[in-house]
């Protein structure tokens, strides 16, 4: 069963930030007074212990009003070239919003196709992954400098989501400006009700969600249900809370206003369970006795406990784990290519670099990256 509904339990956390938040209308300035009280959320949440990555909009809006393109709907070249100057003023705001903390801030451009492709998803969630290590935040936004599709119909609501299902996140919290899921539209219906938990997304719930508000937005409630079924889908609860005040999160904990998504099982076991049943195995490794034991113990595969490599796949292909007597274990996804798995066949972790002229990753397959039947 998935957590409760709260921000203080979780140990990984996603959170969105809209345009509307962080940059002011009329003059396209970034908001420092608001960004300074989510950098203080963000390091209390840190010196609990929890990780944090935030997922940012606003370039387009910061850098429209630098370029002068305030009059009408800029054309998409206009919101690429407003997305290159205002990206480097946001990553400016945020590092020194979160300097004041001694934190290191890491700034990490996504497209669609990173999330879904699986090397580049393998190759991002590693890179997320070593910066949370390191105890760095990553910000993230879409790579809108070289978008095209994605800057007229994107959003970073579902981007978020990806992002929390990508680094296995427990909690996603959007912030945006209203608190929550209504049964119909509030600024047009004064009898429109607050749903404070969602167990499961029904047709009824997604028919709730009206048009998105007017404005620099892109969102609205329609992408906050669709970023909800990813997230829970990869068993992370969502919130969807009003952001505008200062300390947004402060004020969630505290009891503020929200609507939360609940998944019916945890980010690892919705990620293993997605393994096992959604991914058509490519090839196959042979493991021996020792590696067997030590998946069953909860262990990485390692390369010296291969015996043998099937069929022709690429890294991040799903394979089969089979024991020396052909019996499937499991699945997993591969962190090497079939070409460079059959050099690596017995060899210790200590041995890749010298076969391979580089240094990857110890495992064949990680732990978190495999299913056992």
């Amino acid at each position: 069963m998935a957590d409760k509904a709260d921000l203080k339990s979780a140990r990984r956390v996603v959170v969105k930030i809209g345009s509307a938040l962080l940059v002011e209308d009329v003059s396209g300035q970034v908001r420092h007074q608001w960004l300074n009280a989510l950098a203080d959320d963000v390091a209390r949440l840190r010196a609990r212990g929890q990780e944090v990555l935030l997922v940012s909009s606003g370039a387009i809006s910061v850098g429209r009003r630098h370029l002068g393109l305030i009059q009408g709907d800029p054309k998409l070249e206009e919101k690429q070239a407003a997305a290159a100057c205002g990206q480097i003023r946001l990553a400016h705001a945020y590092q020194e919003a979160l300097e004041r903390h001694k934190i290191t801030v890491a700034q990490i451009l996504l497209s669609p196709s990173d999330t879904e492709e699986r090397q580049r998803h393998l190759n991002a969630r590693a890179t997320l992954q070593t910066l949370l290590s390191l105890k760095a935040v990553p910000v993230i936004n879409e790579n809108d400098t070289v978008a095209t599709q994605e800057i007229r119909f994107g959003d970073n609501d579902r981007l978020a989501a990806r992002v929390a299902q990508m680094i296995s996140a427990d909690c996603l919290i959007l912030l945006s400006d209203i608190n929550g899921l209504y049964t119909s539209d509030p600024r047009n219906d004064n009898t429109a009700q607050h749903i404070p938990e969602i167990a499961a997304i029904t047709p009824e719930i997604e028919a709730m969600a009206g048009a998105p508000p007017p404005g620099y937005s892109s969102g609205g409630m329609v992408t906050k249900i669709a970023a909800a079924k990813i997230a829970v889908a990869a068993g992370c609860r969502m919130a969807i809370t009003d952001g505008r005040g200062l300390s947004p999160l402060a004020g969630l904990e505290q009891g503020g206003l929200a609507t939360w998504f609940m998944p019916a099982a945890s980010p690892p076991a919705a990620r293993k369970r997605w393994i096992a049943g959604a991914l058509a195995p490519v090839g196959a490794v042979t493991v021996d006795e020792g590696a067997k034991d030590a998946l069953v113990r909860g262990s990485s595969l390692l390369h010296a406990g291969i015996k043998k490599v099937e069929g022709s796949f690429e890294r991040g292909d799903p394979v089969l784990i089979k024991d020396v007597i052909g019996k499937v274990l499991g699945k997993g996804i591969a962190a090497y290519d079939s070409g460079e798995a059959n050099l690596l066949i017995g060899r210790k972790t200590s041995e890749i670099e010298i076969v391979l002229g580089y240094r990857g990753r110890d495992e064949m397959i990680h732990r978190d990256d495999l299913a056992l039947d």
